[in-house]
C-alpha cells in the first residue's frame, strides 16, 4: 500500500493538519504479546497544566489542572494485513473551575491494511480507518482535528482508499471518506455553532516519471450537510465542492518524501442559493531525516468549508505546520519543536458583520525523557495568539492570547 498517500489525503480529508507532539509517537512501548500475532500497549499518563486563559476570551482568567489519561493500543498482524486501534479516556479536573470546566473525554481509532505486493511492486493494497471522539470543551491549542473552537463536541470519521500499482511506473487509487462534527449546543450559556457533515469520493493516479519521482493528478467531489440552520433561514443547508489538482511526488527515498499538489477548487455553497466559491487551492506533504538524531515535517493545505462559528457562511482555510524532532542523550531524551498558522477567510458572509478573517498561530516546544521501558517524564510548553480583522467585530472576544505550560509522567508497558 502506498501508505504516504493514505496519510497525506486522509489529513486533507478529515482536517486541516497540525503537527503535535507527543510522548507515545516517540518511544513506543513493546506491550505484551499474545501468541505470535497480537500485542496490546497498556498506558496511564498523569500531566499538571497552568492555563494563562482559561475562558480562551481576550478578558483573560488563569487557572491550573490535572489531566489523567489511561489508553490501551492493540495490533494484530496477519501475513499481509494488520489492525491496529487505540481508545482512551481523559478526565480533565480543574483547580478552581471544578463546578463549570471539569470535564471526560474519550475516543477510539481502527485501522486496517491488506496488500498482497510490497510497497511500489505491482499488485493491490487496501487502507481502510474509523474513528469517533466525545471532546470535551478543554481542548489543546493545536485545535483537535484543526476545527476546534472550545466546545464540547463529537466527531466521526471514516475513510478507505483501494491501490492498484499497475506496473513498474503506472498506479492508480480511489478513495472515499465520510467526516461528521456535531457540537454540544446549550443555548442557555452560549450562542449556538454550526456543525457539519461532508462526504467525499476521489480518485488518482500516478507515473513514475523516474526511480523516484510521480507525476500525480488527482481529483474529488464532496457533499456537505449544515447542521443547527435555522427555519427561517432561506439557505439550503446543503452544498457542494470539487477539485481538481496535479504535481509531484516521491516514490521512495531514504532521507526525503515530499509530495506538492495545487489545482482549482470550487465550492456551491448552500446548493447555490448563497453563492460559488471558486479558487486555487494546494496540498503539501514533506519529511526529511536530516540525520538520525534530526527529522523535520511539514504540512500545508488549504480548502473551503461551512463556518462553525457564524450562520449561513463559508470560509476558506489555509493552514500550514512545521515540526522539528531531536533525538539526545542516546535517545532517552527527545525535543520537538511545531509551529502552525492557519488562516480563516470569510467568502461569504450572511451578513456583513461576519465579514471578517482570522489568523491563529500556535507555537509548542515538547521535552520526552524514558526513565526506563515503564516510565516517561515530559513537559510542553505553548503559545497561541488569535487575530481577526474585518466585519463588525468591535467589542469581539475573538482576540485573545494564550499560554499554558504542561509537566507529566506517562506509565507503559
Amino acid at each position: 500500500m502506498n501508505a504516504k498517500l493514505f496519510a497525506f489525503v486522509t489529513t486533507l480529508v478529515v482536517s486541516a493538519s497540525v503537527l503535535t507532539a507527543s510522548a507515545d509517537a516517540i518511544d513506543r512501548p513493546n506491550g505484551f504479546k499474545i501468541g505470535e500475532r497480537m500485542t496490546l500497549r497498556p498506558y496511564v499518563s498523569l500531566s499538571y497544566t497552568y492555563d494563562s486563559n482559561v475562558d480562551s476570551t481576550k478578558h483573560a482568567k488563569d487557572g491550573s489542572s490535572w489531566v489523567v489519561n489511561p489508553g490501551l493500543g492493540a495490533e494484530y498482524k496477519g501475513e499481509n494485513w494488520e489492525i491496529a486501534g487505540r481508545a482512551w479516556y481523559r478526565y480533565h479536573a480543574y483547580n478552581h473551575y471544578s463546578k463549570q470546566l471539569n470535564t471526560s473525554s474519550y475516543g477510539e481509532t481502527l485501522t486496517f491494511k491488506w496488500a498482497d505486493s510490497l510497497p511500489n511492486e505491482k499488485g493491490w493494497s487496501v487502507l481502510l480507518s474509523e474513528s469517533f471522539t466525545q471532546i470535551s470543551q478543554d481542548d489543546d491549542m493545536s485545535n483537535y482535528s484543526g476545527r476546534g473552537l472550545g466546545r464540547d463536541r463529537k466527531t466521526f470519521q471514516t475513510a478507505g482508499i483501494i491501490e492498484r500499482r499497475i506496473n513498474e511506473r503506472l498506479h492508480a487509487a480511489l478513495e472515499a471518506s465520510y467526516y461528521l462534527l456535531d457540537y454540544d449546543n446549550d443555548v442557555k450559556k452560549y450562542a449556538p455553532l454550526y456543525g457539519w457533515k461532508r462526504a467525499l469520493v476521489g480518485g488518482e493516479v500516478g507515473y513514475a516519471a523516474s526511480k523516484w519521482t510521480d507525476i500525480i493528478l488527482a481529483a474529488n467531489y464532496g457533499w456537505y450537510w449544515q447542521d443547527n440552520v435555522p427555519t427561517n433561514v432561506r439557505y439550503s443547508d446543503e452544498s457542494r465542492g470539487w477539485s481538481v489538482m496535479g504535481g509531484i511526488g516521491t516514490r521512495a527515498t531514504e532521507k526525503i518524501e515530499y509530495r506538492i499538489l495545487t489545482g482549482w477548487s470550487r465550492f456551491e455553497y448552500a446548493d447555490g442559493d448563497a453563492k460559488d466559491v471558486n479558487g486555487w487551492t494546494y496540498q503539501v506533504s514533506g519529511k526529511w531525516k536530516i540525520t538520525d538524531r534530526w527529522n523535520m515535517m511539514l504540512l500545508a493545505a488549504s480548502y473551503y468549508q461551512p463556518d462553525e462559528r457564524e450562520i449561513c457562511s463559508a470560509v476558506r482555510v489555509d493552514s500550514i505546520s512545521w515540526g522539528l524532532a531531536h533525538s539526545m542523550v542516546r535517545g532517552k531524551l527527545n525535543a520537538t519543536l511545531d509551529l502552525n498558522y492557519r488562516r480563516e477567510t470569510h467568502e461569504y458572509s450572511y451578513t456583513r458583520g461576519y465579514d471578517y478573517d482570522q489568523d491563529i498561530i500556535t507555537a509548542r516546544l515538547g521535552l520526552n525523557y524514558t526513565l526506563n521501558r515503564f516510565l516517561q517524564l515530559f513537559g510542553r510548553i505553548e503559545y497561541q495568539t488569535r487575530m481577526c480583522d474585518g466585519g463588525d467585530v468591535s467589542g469581539h472576544n475573538y482576540d485573545y492570547d494564550r499560554f499554558r505550560g504542561t509537566v507529566g509522567m506517562r506509565l507503559t508497558y
